[in-house]
């Protein structure tokens, strides 16, 4: 697994669109396609605010990460 597939799962597991998303993080929805199809990897300052956007830990994402 990588953020990508992680940041999807926890997209949809919040019931969000990549426009959704976007709009509640304040970055286009090209930018969560692109990090959705691991084309792109965010800072870790965009990770805190989609993990906060998405109501989920940055540290949940990384522990999924870490386990696979």
């Amino acid at each position: 697994m990588n953020v990508g597939d992680e940041l999807f799962k926890a997209r949809k597991a919040a019931g969000l669109t990549q426009e959704e998303l976007a709009f509640k993080a304040n970055v286009s929805r090209n930018y969560i396609s692109l990090l959705e199809r691991n084309e792109k990897s965010p800072t870790v300052q965009m990770l805190l605010r989609l993990c906060k956007s998405l109501g989920i830990r940055a540290s949940t994402i990384v522990a999924r990460i870490e386990r696979s």
